[in-house]
């Protein structure tokens, strides 16, 4: 898979010409209306020599300020690439994250953490409307469960995204509720707004920096 093509490491030497070239009009602009101030000033009561120094020197510091940003743009897309390089062999393991999982027929690994005062835990299954379709008892540890994805009578549950939450109960009450971590596939690194993007299977999108875990697919 390509991570970065050229076309996209160089994407923003384009845009520092042509900030270079508005800051460059700009100020063409600029002097030009200083020009102007200068010639109409009233002769009885100048402007003070002061106050042209720091009207330049306010413009010199804007420009200065544009081209840090472009800079500093121009290193986090090199940066976010590099990223997206050393994160190419992750595409085809299993990336854990607390998201949705998509479910074709196979089983979906789950990775709960209940409270440690709980004294009963569930895994709630809800499809991708957010509708609760399974509801079932699971061991008070951390340890991977494997969620079938079939219904109480044996029949598979529909293709689809599923969300999995893990309810710790002590003494009756739920004393914690989370989205548990789930193992997907990872199919896609592909940068979005200066961030590292996996694609998971069934079209998720989780951060790279939310995934707790990689194994091999």
């Amino acid at each position: 898979m390509e991570i970065a093509s050229t076309q996209t490491a160089t994407s923003f030497v384009p845009t520092t010409e042509t900030s270079e070239a508005v800051i460059s009009s700009d100020f063409e602009t600029f002097l030009k209306m200083l020009t102007v101030q200068m010639e109409n000033q009233d002769p009885l009561n100048p402007t003070d020599a002061s106050d042209y120094a720091q009207q330049l020197a306010t413009f010199s510091g804007v420009e200065q300020q544009v081209l840090t940003n472009d800079l500093l743009s121009s290193l986090m897309v090199q940066m976010n690439t590099t990223g997206m390089a050393q994160m190419a062999d992750w595409v085809g393991k299993e990336a854990r994250a607390a998201a949705p999982a998509y479910f074709d027929g196979s089983p979906i690994t789950i990775a709960p953490n209940p409270a440690a005062i709980a004294d009963k835990v569930e895994l709630v299954v809800l499809d991708a409307e957010g509708i609760e379709v399974q509801r079932m008892e699971i061991a008070k540890s951390a340890e991977p469960v494997d969620w079938a994805g079939v219904d109480s009578a044996g029949n598979p549950l529909p293709t689809g995204l599923y969300t999995f939450r893990v309810e710790s109960q002590s003494g009756g009450n739920v004393v914690l509720d989370e989205v548990a971590d789930v193992y997907a596939r990872v199919q896609e690194v592909r940068s979005e707004n200066g961030a590292s993007v996996l694609l998971l299977e069934g079209g998720v999108a989780v951060l790279a920096s939310d995934v707790s875990a990689l194994r091999e697919g």
